[in-house]
C-alpha cells in the first residue's frame, strides 16, 4: 500500500498548475509562501512564470503614507519632517515606494520574469515610466503595463517618453513594451451604469473549443449580448472623455509598436476615437467596414480590460467575447469607432443613431412663402435624417427622439423636454407647473 501523499511543492512543480495559480496570488502572499520552506523558495524564485503577472495596486508598501500624499509645496512641513535630502525632486519622492519594491524584486531575481505589471492608482511619475520602458535589462520580459488612474502622472511628459521610445533611430528590439493601459478606469471602479466584465484568462481555457458549452449562443448575441461585452463593443455612444490633445499624435507615432486601451481615428488626421457606434441607420454598416477581431489588423482594436492573467500577447489583450455558431467557429462582434468630429451633426446623443458619410443627405433648402407655408426645393419633403438641438441638456437628437421626448405645454403652447422637465404634470412645462411667484432668474 502506497502511503506517500502529494505535497504542495509536488503540486506546484507541475508547470501548468503553477502557471494557472500564481497570477491569482498577490505579491505578499507569494513572498510569504516562498519563505515557508527551502523547497518552495527554490521552486517559486527560480521558476520564470511565478511573477509573470505582477499586480502592485493592492500592496500597502507601494503607496505613500496618507500624511505624505499632500502637495509638497504647502509650507514644506511634510517634506522637512521626513528629513530628506534637499536635492530630492518631487518626482523622485513619489517614485520611492515603487523603486524600493523593484530593488527587492531585482535582488531575488523576480523582476526579470515580470510580463504584465499593474500599477493602477499608485504614484507613478513619468520618469519612472521612462525607466520601466527604457531599462530592457531589469524589465526584459515586460510586455503589458497598466497605468490606469495613476497619481502624479504628467500626461504630456508621458507622451514625450512614449514618442521617444518609438523614435526611428531607436535600438533594434526596443521597446519591449507592447501594450499600455492608461485611459480606462480601474478594474474596481466600474460605474453603476456599466456592467463589470469578468476576468479574461488567456490560458488553456481560452483555446477555441475549450468552453463551447459556456460561451454565448448565437441567438443570445442577436437579442442582447451587449451586456456581456466590453464598453467598446456595446455601441453605447461615448465610451471615454476626450483626452489630452497630445495623445492623438502619440497613438499615431506608436502605431504597430505599442498598443493602447483606446483606438485612433484617421478620417480627419490623428484623433482619438471615443465613440462606439452600431451600423449606419440607413445602410447598417460604415464605409470602411466594421472591424472584426481575427479578420483585421491589430491596430484597429483597443486593448480590453482587465489585462489578461495568463498571457502577455496583444492578441489576447484585444480578444473580445465571442459566440459559437453552429459549425463550431467563434464569431466576434463588429467594432465601429469614431471621433466626435467624424460624426458631428450626424449622431443622436440620446439613442446613438447615426448616418455614415455615404448615406447622409443634408436637409433640403426651404423657402417661406408669403402665406407662411414652407416650400422645399424640387417639391421634395424633408427626410427623417440628421439631428438638431431641441433641448439644451439632451444635445443633438434625431427626429424619432424629438417626437418621443419633446412635448407642447397645454397652457403656454411652448415646447419642453420630458426628460428634463421639472414640472409636476407631464403636459405642463416647469414654468407653468411651478407654484409661487414667477420671476425671471437671470443667474
Amino acid at each position: 500500500m502506497d502511503t506517500t501523499h502529494t505535497t504542495l511543492p509536488d503540486l506546484l512543480a507541475n508547470h501548468l498548475i503553477l502557471l494557472q495559480l500564481t497570477p491569482y496570488l498577490p505579491l505578499p502572499s507569494l513572498l510569504s509562501l516562498s519563505s515557508t520552506s527551502t523547497s518552495l523558495r527554490s521552486l517559486l524564485l527560480t521558476h520564470p512564470s511565478t511573477f509573470s503577472h505582477l499586480d502592485l495596486s493592492p500592496v500597502p508598501s507601494a503607496r505613500l503614507p496618507a500624511s505624505l500624499t499632500a502637495p509638497l509645496d504647502r509650507g514644506g512641513q511634510s517634506f522637512r519632517a521626513e528629513r530628506m535630502d534637499e536635492a530630492l525632486t518631487e518626482d523622485e519622492f513619489y517614485c520611492g515606494p515603487l523603486r524600493g519594491i523593484f530593488s527587492r524584486l531585482t535582488r531575488i531575481g523576480a523582476l526579470a520574469g515580470v510580463g504584465t505589471m499593474v500599477l493602477d492608482g499608485l504614484c507613478v511619475p513619468a520618469d519612472l515610466v521612462r525607466e520601466i520602458v527604457a531599462d530592457t535589462e531589469r524589465f526584459k520580459a515586460l510586455r503589458v503595463l497598466s497605468l490606469r488612474r495613476c497619481e502624479h502622472l504628467n500626461e504630456r511628459k508621458l507622451c514625450q517618453v512614449l514618442k521617444y521610445a518609438v523614435r526611428p533611430g531607436r535600438a533594434e528590439g526596443t521597446p519591449r513594451l507592447r501594450a499600455l493601459y492608461v485611459f480606462g478606469p480601474r478594474d474596481g471602479d466600474v460605474g453603476s451604469g456599466e456592467v463589470e466584465v469578468g476576468t479574461r484568462g488567456g490560458g488553456v481555457t481560452e483555446v477555441e473549443g475549450a468552453q463551447i458549452g459556456a460561451m454565448i449562443g448565437a441567438h443570445e448575441v442577436v437579442g442582447g449580448a451587449d451586456m456581456a461585452l466590453d464598453p467598446w463593443y456595446r455601441r453605447q455612444g461615448v465610451v471615454m472623455s476626450i483626452p489630452l490633445s497630445d495623445w492623438a499624435e502619440t497613438l499615431d507615432a506608436c502605431q504597430g509598436i505599442i498598443h493602447f486601451d483606446a483606438a485612433g481615428s484617421e478620417f480627419l488626421g490623428p484623433a482619438m476615437a471615443t465613440i462606439s457606434l452600431g451600423g449606419c441607420a440607413s445602410c447598417g454598416s460604415c464605409p470602411e467596414e466594421p472591424a472584426i477581431f481575427g479578420q483585421h489588423d491589430e491596430t484597429a482594436f483597443p486593448l480590453l480590460a482587465p489585462p489578461p492573467l495568463h498571457s502577455q500577447t496583444v492578441k489576447e489583450a484585444q480578444r473580445p467575447y465571442g459566440c459559437v455558431v453552429r459549425d463550431g467557429r467563434t464569431q466576434y462582434p463588429p467594432l465601429i469607432l469614431r471621433c466626435p468630429e467624424c460624426v458631428r451633426n450626424r449622431r443622436c446623443s440620446t439613442c446613438n443613431k447615426w448616418w455614415c458619410e455615404a448615406c447622409y443627405q443634408p436637409p433640403k433648402a426651404a423657402n417661406i412663402r408669403a402665406d407662411g407655408s414652407v416650400q422645399y426645393e424640387n417639391n421634395a419633403q424633408p427626410k427623417q435624417m440628421g439631428v438638431r438641438r431641441e433641448c439644451w441638456e439632451c444635445g443633438l437628437t434625431c427626429a424619432a427622439c424629438i417626437l418621443r421626448d419633446i412635448k407642447t405645454c397645454r397652457i403656454c403652447q411652448s415646447e419642453f423636454c420630458l426628460l428634463h422637465n421639472r414640472g409636476k404634470k407631464p403636459d405642463e412645462c416647469d414654468w407653468c407647473g411651478s407654484s409661487g411667484r414667477r420671476t425671471r432668474e437671470l443667474y
